[in-house]
């Protein structure tokens, strides 16, 4: 009696369940549907196969498979990417979720970081030292995606990005095979994962030099009626053009959340928010922000001493996943005139009460970089506007998306031509304006690691010919 042979997804299946220690999951399988999904509830894709990996031996066996079958490959950290990257329709998805250790060492003041942990699981353990290393702001996301992609957030200025501060990583390949990359090994693969993304492998490891930062931080929004926009922002401009690197001021306009500070009848109303910290003493902090605080007639101020992982997870609740997202994003230089009348015009007419103008303020240490000491090539942008345009349902997709693309292109005379790459939310044809003056060497270091781009889910950079 002749043997039956499998389908096409069995055999993938039956070959990589053979050397794999974690678990598997196709489409029929429980917990197929939750580990598919991503943050962004726009992304509805169904991989094939999801590889849910115990480590790096798992890792090594996924990729593999998706070499040998040639199946398209998808890497998922903490699924926050807006572009949803992390799925790729008919793929084999690396599922990294369950691999999440944070081990610290408070005497090298170092951490070890598996690609599945989330900000909040690093600040965790890093602040029971009385450590930090710069992350971003919504403690959700993963660690993985933010550091490969740059990384910033409010201790930015003063100690530079998330990949600024990575020491170390252990990598998976196109080839299967796991690599330590340093400043000493396979530099060339260290500087372009510093910014480059996905490109190269699935980091399986991180280390990062960590910060004596302590337990609190002087931090807080000042909020001001939407009509006082444009003053108070000309004023913000002023205060932010020669402060301090321990200084970080960002601005958001939508409508206010209930947030307990504010008088009810102020919830709901669009406004302006200046959110503040300072990156050292509390009592030095105090007075380096008091000129912010004096702009101005605000409607509250909450600038105080706060827990600092209180503070990294203050705004997660504005950011929950479950809702239809889309982001348009752009860095200046400079904030301008024309800049400020536009924020307000496009202010004044936001789709959504989940929606939001968001500009964040660079510079400082980020800045001190040289260009092609890593791959991420932003060292000009002083500020970094991302349009978090966010709905519920699909009948508004059409209108959300036309507001941040029509903001978007308002803006684009006063950018400076480059893009943030986390903030992407096409799949592809941002590249050059994601890696600007380095793609081509990225490329190169692509033709070596990954010639027949395995790893293409991603903003690529394609293998030089």
């Amino acid at each position: 009696m002749a043997v039956q042979t499998p389908p096409g997804d069995e055999r993938i299946y039956r070959d990589l369940e053979a050397r794999f220690r974690g678990t598997l999951l196709q489409p029929e399988d429980p917990g197929y549907h939750d580990a598919r999904a991503v943050w962004n509830a726009m992304i509805d894709r169904r991989p094939a196969l999801v590889a849910q990996c115990a480590g790096a031996a798992d890792v090594m066996a996924a990729v593999d498979a998706a070499r040998e079958h040639g199946l398209p490959l998808s890497v998922k950290g903490g699924g926050h990417n807006i572009a949803g990257s992390a799925v790729l329709e008919g793929g084999l998805m690396i599922d990294l979720s369950p691999m999440r250790s944070v081990q610290v060492n408070p005497e090298s003041k170092t951490a070890r970081v598996e690609p599945g942990a989330t900000l909040a699981e690093l600040d965790h353990e890093t602040q029971a030292f009385g450590l930090a290393t710069p992350v971003g702001y919504n403690s959700t996301t993963g660690i993985a995606g933010l550091t490969l992609g740059g990384g910033f957030g409010w201790y930015s200025r003063k100690y530079g990005l998330t990949c600024d501060n990575l020491r170390a990583v252990d990598i998976v390949t196109a080839d299967g095979q796991l690599r330590h990359a340093d400043e000493t090994q396979n530099e060339d693969l260290f500087w372009g994962v510093r910014g480059g993304g996905g490109n190269f492998g699935v980091v399986t490891s991180f280390e990062f030099d960590l910060h004596e930062v302590g337990t609190e931080v002087f931090s807080g929004p000042v909020v001001y009626s939407f009509e006082d926009a444009a003053d108070v922002l000309r004023e913000y401009r002023e205060f932010t053009s020669d402060a301090p690197d321990d200084v970080s001021v960002w601005f958001v306009i939508r409508d206010a959340p209930p947030f307990p500070f504010l008088d009810e009848k102020w919830h709901g109303e669009r406004v302006l928010v200046l959110a503040a910290f300072y990156a050292g003493d509390v009592e030095d902090g105090e007075e380096a922000l008091a000129p912010l605080r004096d702009i101005g007639d605000p409607i509250a101020d909450a600038v105080a001493p706060h827990v600092y992982v209180d503070w990294q997870q203050a705004f997660d609740p504005l950011l929950t996943e479950g809702a239809r997202n889309y982001w348009k994003s752009h860095n200046f230089e400079a904030m301008t005139d024309g800049m400020i009348e536009t924020f307000v015009e496009y202010g004044g007419k936001i789709p959504t009460p989940q929606s939001e103008i968001a500009v964040a303020q660079l510079g400082g240490a980020i800045n001190d970089v040289p260009v092609d000491a890593t791959a991420y090539p932003h060292r000009d942008a002083e500020f970094l506007m991302n349009l978090h345009t966010r709905w519920e349902g699909p009948e508004q997709d059409e209108e959300c998306i036309a507001w941040a693309r029509e903001l978007h292109a308002a803006m684009t005379p006063h950018a400076t031509g480059g893009v943030y790459a986390n903030f992407v939310p096409e799949e592809v044809g941002q590249e050059r304006a994601v890696y600007r003056e380095n793609y081509d060497r990225l490329s190169e270091i692509k033709t070596g690691y990954d010639p027949e781009n395995l790893f293409s889910g991603n903003q690529n950079v394609v293998p030089s010919e």
